[in-house]
C-alpha cells in the first residue's frame, strides 16, 4: 500500500471513476501538448520539440519513469507486452482493415446522407493554406499524436483496468461510448457518432485480443493521416459523389459497400489469431 496519500485517496475510488478519469487525463494531457505548441507556432517547426513529448509521454505512462510502487499498474495499463513475430504480422493485418473498414464506411454514409464538406473542414481551415510539404508534417504528427496518446488512453487506462473487473465485451462497450461523447467536441464528429463509437469498438477487440496497444497505435495514426487529407482538408480534393436517391446504387457504391463487407470479413477473421495474452509479458 502507498504511503502517499494522493495515491491514497486515488485507490479508494471506485474502479470506474478511476478508469475513467485516468484514461482520460492519459489522452488529454498528450493532446493538449501538441495542441499547445501549435498555438504557439503553426508549422512544422511545432514538431521538434513534440518528438521529446512523446517520448517522455511514453516513458512516464508506460511504467519506465516515476513512482517504482505504481510502475506495474502503469505497465499493465500501457498493455506493455513484447509481441511475437505472429502476433506482430496479425496486428498489422488488422490494424490496416481497421482503416480500409472505417473508410469504407465513411464512403458508405457519404453516399447515403451527402458529404457536410464546410462541418468537416471547419476545425483543419488553416491546414490548407500552409504550403503541401508543412501541411503533410502537421498531418503525420498530428496523426501520431492522436494515435498514441489516445490509444493508450482509452484502450490502456480506460478499458484494460474495465476489462479486469467487468470483462471484455463491458469494457469495451463503455470505453467506446466515452471516447465516442470526447469526441463530439468536434462538429464532425457530431455528423458520425455511430461510426466513431463502431471504430471504436474495433479498436477495443484490436487492443483486448493482441493485447497490446501497438496494432491499434498503428491503426488509428494511419486512420487520421487519411482522415487529415481526404475528409478534414482539402489537400488531395474533396468527395463530390451525389446520394445513391439521386444517382441510384451504382457501381462505385456496390464497390465501397463490398469492400466493407470484406474487410469486416477480414478483420474479425484476424483477431481469431490473437488468443488472449499473446503478447506475453516483457
Amino acid at each position: 500500500m502507498t504511503s502517499n496519500p494522493i495515491y491514497q485517496i486515488w485507490d479508494r475510488m471506485p474502479l470506474i471513476i478511476r478508469a475513467i478519469l485516468g484514461g482520460f487525463f492519459v489522452s488529454s494531457i498528450g493532446v493538449a501538448v501538441w495542441g499547445g505548441l501549435l498555438a504557439i507556432r503553426f508549422s512544422p517547426i511545432a514538431i521538434l520539440p513534440m518528438i521529446p513529448a512523446l517520448w517522455v509521454f511514453w516513458k512516464f505512462f508506460s511504467g519506465d519513469w516515476g513512482s517504482a510502487s505504481r510502475s506495474g499498474i502503469k505497465r499493465q495499463n500501457f498493455r506493455l507486452t513484447k509481441l511475437s513475430s505472429s502476433v506482430w504480422n496479425w496486428g498489422i493485418a488488422g490494424a490496416l482493415l481497421f482503416v480500409v473498414i472505417f473508410q469504407s464506411c465513411l464512403m458508405i454514409t457519404f453516399r447515403l446522407i451527402g458529404f457536410p464538406r464546410a462541418i468537416f473542414m471547419h476545425d483543419y481551415l488553416r491546414v490548407d493554406t500552409l504550403p503541401l510539404w508543412s501541411a503533410l508534417s502537421i498531418i503525420v504528427m498530428s496523426s501520431l499524436v492522436a494515435g498514441i496518446v489516445e490509444e493508450a488512453g482509452f484502450r490502456g487506462y480506460m478499458q484494460q483496468p474495465l476489462e479486469k473487473k467487468y470483462g471484455s465485451a463491458p469494457a469495451i462497450g463503455l470505453t467506446s461510448l466515452i471516447f465516442t461523447l470526447v469526441h463530439l467536441t468536434h462538429g464532425w464528429a457530431q455528423q458520425i457518432p455511430l461510426q466513431i463509437f463502431f471504430a471504436s469498438i474495433l479498436l477495443g477487440i484490436l487492443a483486448y485480443k493482441s493485447n497490446s496497444l501497438v496494432p491499434g497505435i498503428i491503426g488509428h495514426s494511419i486512420l487520421d493521416i487519411f482522415d487529415y487529407s481526404v475528409w478534414w482538408t482539402d489537400l488531395f480534393g474533396g468527395f463530390s459523389r451525389e446520394t445513391v436517391f439521386r444517382t441510384g446504387i451504382d457501381l462505385h457504391f456496390v464497390v465501397w459497400v463490398s469492400i466493407f463487407l470484406l474487410g469486416c470479413f477480414g478483420f474479425f477473421r484476424v483477431v481469431k489469431h490473437f488468443p488472449r495474452g499473446a503478447g506475453g509479458e516483457n
